[in-house]
């Protein structure tokens, strides 16, 4: 049975604390930002200090990804009250929204690959990412790695394959081919690296 296309992002599966909060940090979302960021979202830091979606799709990342988007809280202006959020929907805040991310370099993830697939010989090899269309009914972002352009050893790539999933055999994006997950690890985080922004 084929995979089905039906990205999630970046989902963590393992890291160096504990579920479920493993190591999230504190991040802020401009007051002025208007671009969604979804649950999974990989995202990286602007100039004056805050965080936004990737906005780009299978390219290189000079100053390195701050992490993974997972979920944030604002003032919202129709409710009259702090709202908890697995996603930034673009609007309705009063002020900065508190984001949350993974930074974590030892960090893993399990994301779905493109139309080309990965295969065991792609294991170790640098990827970059497809952003996708989050989705605002459930939040779930819509990234998956782009392996029809890479991978590579490009070493500005913000993944790095680390194994196939396998089990259970026949599950979902489990066969080979296209549509299949893998585990990846930061490549190229700026918890990890040299370059500022």
């Amino acid at each position: 049975m084929a995979n089905t296309n039906a990205p999630f992002g970046f989902r963590q599966t393992s890291g160096l604390a504990s579920a479920p909060t493993y190591e999230q940090v504190e991040v802020l979302i401009k007051s002025t930002n208007t671009t969604a960021v979804y649950y999974g979202d990989p995202v990286i830091g602007t100039n004056d200090g805050y965080i936004t979606t990737v906005s780009i799709s299978a390219g290189s990342l000079a100053s390195g990804l701050q992490g993974v988007f997972v979920g944030c809280k604002y003032l919202s202006v129709s409710q009259k009250r702090t709202v908890w959020s697995n996603y930034w929907p673009g609007s309705d805040n009063s002020g900065d929204v508190t984001a949350y991310i993974v930074n974590d370099p030892n960090a893993r993830f399990i994301v779905q690959t493109d139309a080309t697939g990965a295969t065991q010989a792609d294991v170790n090899a640098n990827v970059g990412i497809n952003i996708g269309t989050g989705n605002a009914n459930n939040g779930i972002s819509g990234a998956n790695i782009a392996t029809a352009t890479t991978p590579t050893t490009t070493n500005t790539l913000p993944f790095r394959i680390l194994s196939l999933v396998t089990n259970p055999p026949g599950s979902a994006g489990t066969e080979a081919g296209a549509y299949n997950y893998v585990i990846v690890g930061f490549n190229n985080v700026a918890s990890k690296q040299l370059t500022g922004i």
